[in-house]
């Protein structure tokens, strides 16, 4: 692991590192905030996972997470959200797909299944590297996200209930299996099976028998992907018939962007913090 930044912050530090990926087979990037508190005891960690086109350095430059995890000495991961490099396929006039979008899931087709497999990154190699880097308290952690990376931690809470205690949402896409822009990113990802697909849809995934205690969601009204992309009443249909507990906040005339997260960003980081310290 090559350090790349380490800046201070309310008494804390937040860092950008880089390692080989044997998952992804490529250089990856993230960014980890420890709190003040890290330096005395191991903290729990909350993992936020980014939207499309995004990296680790988007919700690290507009998120405003820290002080608040300072606060309540929250270590904070931010993974990037796709393999990158030289050698890795993509393709650079869609940005639904590809690079910044690789959907928190694992492809199966070539040429893609050589590096995009984010899902195992993220929910192994990453999660090793952490424990064994950074003085985090692997028994309490949380995962939390954007859109893209919403859909990404809502799945993730879903299939690993016994690591994550707590899960919540900006903005999810609740139903990628219909989200106009999901759709083609997963058949280029997965085939055409859209049975293949279930696994990496947090409606499918509940219907098909997985269950999380409890989700908190924001969805901005004025988000303009709301209706083709976001699903947020598929997502609150599925829990209700599944008895999940889902606190779905409808937060008038917000839309998609990082005004949208930082605004309710405390909120969610106290969420966690209150089911981590249980």
């Amino acid at each position: 692991m090559k350090t790349i930044s380490l800046e201070r912050s309310y008494g804390g530090t937040q860092g950008v590192y880089a390692h080989r990926s044997n998952i992804c087979n490529c250089d990856m990037t993230f960014a980890v905030y420890l709190p003040p508190q890290a330096q005395e005891r191991p903290c729990p960690v909350v993992w936020y996972l980014s939207g499309l086109t995004c990296s680790h350095a988007n919700v690290m430059e507009k998120g405003e997470y820290r002080r608040a995890a300072a606060l309540l000495g929250l270590i904070v991961v931010c993974p990037d959200t796709s393999p990158r490099g030289a050698d890795v396929p993509d393709d650079s006039d869609n940005w639904q797909f590809g690079s910044g979008a690789g959907f928190y899931l694992d492809a199966t087709c070539p040429p893609f299944d050589v590096n995009y497999r984010m899902y195992s990154y993220v929910s192994e190699e990453l999660a090793r590297l952490i424990a064994s880097e950074f003085p985090a308290d692997m028994a309490r952690q949380g995962v939390f996200g954007h859109s893209m990376g919403g859909h990404g931690a809502i799945t993730l809470a879903l299939k690993h209930p016994d690591r994550f205690r707590s899960c919540s949402a900006f903005a999810p896409i609740a139903r990628p299996t219909l989200a106009g822009w999901s759709r083609p990113a997963f058949e280029r990802y997965l085939g055409t099976d859209e049975g293949a697909w279930r696994q990496y849809d947090s409606c499918a995934l509940i219907e098909d028998g997985f269950r999380f205690p409890e989700l908190l969601v924001d969805q901005g009204t004025a988000d303009a992907f709301i209706e083709d992309g976001l699903h947020p009443s598929e997502l609150q249909r599925a829990c209700e018939k599944a008895g999940i507990r889902l606190n779905l906040r409808m937060q008038e005339g917000y839309g998609h962007s990082y005004y949208f997260i930082s605004t309710f960003m405390e909120d969610h980081l106290k969420w966690h913090a209150e089911r981590l310290n249980r």
